[in-house]
């Protein structure tokens, strides 16, 4: 009788842990790893990102009109994609700015343009842009000005340049100047226009004689 009960006792003095150790340990299911996701993190057209532009009207120092602050406007060349989105189509109006002038002058001196890319609308949205253009006329003979004005000073003092010019359709780079958020559920898609029919001419009715 004494001996069943140190058995016992030896049987409840185990420890939890050693109880633990004894049991056969259960196997944890292998997870698949799924299919790569586009989430809302990634719909995004990032700062610096370029945006091809042409210019959609004359800019020329011929005349001196051109003002240092004067706005033009431009057009997207080319659609900006991300993730295989439109976010920005072809044909969205741009404006740029007129940063710095001058114009043609005596001994020679040619005219000079620079302006700056202001911001495209997409979606109506306005996005900052950064991006500069320019151009430069063509000096009039080069250091022969100087050298005429040397030898005989009106004909160097009466030559000129050629005036600066940026025509339509000039290519221009602008680049996204922040990040900007975009719902691809939203993206523009082209549109389909519906067949033209053409009208049934009216019958007269006959006249009763």
């Amino acid at each position: 009788m004494k001996l069943m009960i140190v058995a016992l006792a030896g049987a409840c003095a185990l420890s939890p842990v050693a109880l633990a150790q004894t049991a056969a340990p259960k196997a944890t299911p292998a997870v698949a790893a799924g299919p790569m996701t586009v989430g809302k993190a990634d719909n995004v057209l990032r700062t610096g990102t370029p945006v091809p532009l042409r210019v959609r009207e004359m800019l020329t120092t011929k005349g001196k009109n051109l003002k240092p602050g004067q706005r033009f406007n431009l057009e997207v060349a080319e659609a900006v994609l991300v993730n295989n989105h439109v976010v920005i189509p072809v044909g969205s109006p741009a404006v740029g700015e007129v940063t710095e002038i001058r114009n043609k002058g005596m001994w020679g001196k040619s005219g000079y343009i620079k302006a700056r890319m202001v911001s495209v609308t997409a979606n109506g949205r306005v996005i900052p842009l950064t991006g500069e253009i320019d151009d430069k006329g063509v000096a009039a003979g080069g250091g022969a000005a100087a050298v005429s004005a040397v030898v005989f000073l009106p004909a160097g003092f009466f030559m000129t340049g050629t005036s600066a010019v940026i025509p339509i359709g000039a290519p221009a780079t602008g680049f996204i100047n922040e990040d900007v958020p975009f719902d691809p559920v939203a993206e523009p898609k082209p549109m389909t226009l519906a067949p033209v029919v053409p009208a049934t001419p009216a019958v007269a009715a006959p006249v009763a004689k």
